[in-house]
């Protein structure tokens, strides 16, 4: 009885067309992604701990803003309004404020804040944490 000869099955697999789809996937991703510019708030963090703190003889004006989302300026209770009113004579000449939000206090009001120190050329600002 004469058996057929089988032939061999090759287990090798080419590469090569695989590195090619990987790559022409990455330059795809690549080229449709979006670049992702973070937006932060620019502030002014304290230097390094061993440098001696120079001591401030002036008083700064101090911006609360309570839980409610109320604003208080040097601990007088004033509306957004009045608190630009405030500031505005102020700003534009080195002139330091700090703003202290309540532990509960909205997002929203700190941002009010610092939206119009912004406006009104205020670069001292200091936040300050209780």
């Amino acid at each position: 009885m004469a058996l057929k000869k089988r032939s061999k099955v090759s287990a090798e697999f080419n590469m090569s067309s695989l590195t090619d789809i990987i790559f022409l996937l990455l330059i795809f991703f690549m080229l449709t992604s979006t670049v992702v510019a973070p937006n932060a708030l620019n502030l002014k963090l304290p230097g390094r701990a061993d440098t001696p703190a120079s001591p401030s003889t002036e008083r700064l004006d101090e911006v609360r803003i309570d839980a409610e989302g109320s604003f208080f300026f040097n601990d007088r209770r004033i509306t957004s309004e009045e608190l630009e009113a405030q500031l505005q004579p102020r700003g534009g000449r080195g002139y330091s404020m700090l703003i202290a939000p309540d532990r509960d206090a909205p997002v929203e009001g700190v941002v009010t804040v610092m939206d119009l120190a912004m406006r009104l050329d205020i670069n001292g600002v200091l936040a300050a944490e209780e």
